[in-house]
């Protein structure tokens, strides 16, 4: 079972990589917002898989927590972009 869990995270970084540069040079705002949102799932997904390979209970509030601050995030910023959109 180590082998899947270290691939399964292995695969993850690779994703978090992938994703990096847009997130740094994106052309838009929103390509950044949702390179963001991508990000944190990718982060939320290696602390599921480290809760499931350690039995660490503990760090479940901690992925509920993350959860809860990239959706609130997601829903702000597009709220945020979309009010921009309206004034011009």
């Amino acid at each position: 079972m180590n082998v899947v869990f270290t691939v399964t995270l292995a695969l993850l970084a690779a994703s978090a990589l992938l994703v990096l540069p847009r997130l740094l040079r994106g052309p838009g705002v929103l390509d950044r917002i949702v390179s963001l949102d991508v990000l944190v799932t990718l982060i939320v997904c290696a602390l599921a898989v480290n809760v499931a390979a350690n039995d660490a209970g503990l760090s479940v509030p901690l992925l509920l927590v993350l959860v809860l601050l990239g959706f609130i995030g997601s829903v702000t910023a597009a709220h945020l972009v979309e009010e921009r959109e309206d004034i011009r």
